[in-house]
């Protein structure tokens, strides 16, 4: 069987969304819930620690918020994290501690773990990124499908699938997960725990942990 499962991909420790995850048994389950998480957590917050910025935008005050961006409710950004220059964060994004949205990121309906890089051009939606994932300049999850046909989730051989009943879901990536540069992670992509995608790859399916995804029906162990 894949390891597709939530506790196959993320160490639970490393995100607030914790309680909430650990209700369901794949990611993908969680996505359509993440609006309301991120309000149900907000209202909690400690007001010594976070700042309330807008309608429904909780921002720790420990976190460096550049100029010349946009974001959006509701939204959590964590302590010490970055958001830089150009970043678009168009709602329903839970950001952790120490993480970076970069230059030109765009995020939608995520929840981004601790210490997730996305630093450089890059849009992450309908995803969940695990601790100290990190996704390369120009990577990107893409969300909908072209024939919009609801997204279905296969390993690399096609001897399962997952049918998730939704349209839109990005990446779920584990934590630890290296992208590379360029790389594109198709609707339902799932990468395991500690596992490293080429640059420029068109990713899709359901990539073992600690693998190496080289180029479609290349993919191997690491050592």
């Amino acid at each position: 069987m894949a390891n597709v499962k939530i506790t196959d991909l993320y160490d639970l420790s490393h995100t607030q969304a914790s309680e909430y995850l650990s209700g369901y048994t794949y990611p993908w389950e969680a996505l359509a819930g993440i609006k309301d998480l991120i309000l149900e957590i907000g209202a909690k917050l400690d007001p010594e620690l976070y700042e309330k910025r807008g309608e429904d935008i909780w921002i720790s005050k420990s976190a460096k918020i550049f100029p010349n961006n946009y974001i959006a409710g509701p939204c959590i950004i964590g302590h010490n994290t970055e958001v830089r220059p150009g970043a678009f964060i168009r709602g329903s994004a839970l950001v952790g501690d120490n993480c970076v949205v970069g230059n030109s990121t765009e995020l939608k309906n995520v929840i981004l773990f601790d210490n997730v890089q996305v630093p450089h051009y890059n849009y992450v939606g309908d995803s969940i990124l695990g601790y100290k994932s990190h996704m390369g300049a120009g990577s990107i999850t893409s969300n909908v499908k072209s024939d919009k046909t609801l997204v279905v989730i296969k390993t690399q051989d096609k001897s399962e699938e997952y049918r998730t009943e939704r349209k839109k879901v990005g990446a779920m990536l584990g934590d630890h997960v290296e992208v590379g540069c360029g790389s594109v992670l198709n609707p339902g992509t799932i990468v395991g725990r500690e596992s490293n995608i080429y640059p420029l790859s068109p990713v899709r399916g359901i990539v073992p942990e600690r693998s190496i995804y080289k180029a479609n029906g290349n993919v191997v162990k690491k050592v």
